[in-house]
């Protein structure tokens, strides 16, 4: 057998053993982690007249307009059953004044760490109150 033929069957092989590996499936996830990290968002001076506004959006969401006028849409980790009432809230972050995925919101004195911080559109209008 030549060393070309020795090559292909090789090549062949491990292409084989890639796919039966599920190589391609690691591959997809590889490059879905990737685009999701590069979504990933942060508000700089959070604490410091970074935040304009904020809207909850139920009880594990909030909208929050960064001083730019930028929205982003912040997704707690664990659900929070104050947060649709709370009238205030609060921003923790871990060593800079930037807000990011790794931070967490404060409501009613509760810390609720975050799953995700994204660009976001504006929050949807409102419901008008009727009567």
């Amino acid at each position: 057998m030549s060393q070309f033929q020795q090559f292909t069957i090789a090549s062949a092989m491990a292409a084989l053993a890639f796919t039966m590996s599920g190589g391609v499936q690691a591959a997809e996830q590889a490059v879905k982690a990737e685009e999701s990290a590069q979504a990933d968002a942060s508000i700089p001076f959070v604490n410091h007249g970074g935040v304009r506004d904020w809207q909850a959006a139920g009880d594990n969401k909030v909208y929050i307009q960064a001083s730019s006028g930028k929205w982003y849409l912040a997704t707690l980790a664990t659900p929070s059953p104050d947060l649709a009432f709370a009238t205030a809230i609060g921003f923790e972050t871990k060593g800079i004044d930037r807000l990011d995925r790794f931070g967490s919101i404060v409501v009613a004195g509760q810390r609720y760490p975050l799953a995700s911080l994204v660009e976001s559109t504006a929050p949807p209008p409102k419901p008008k109150k009727q009567g």
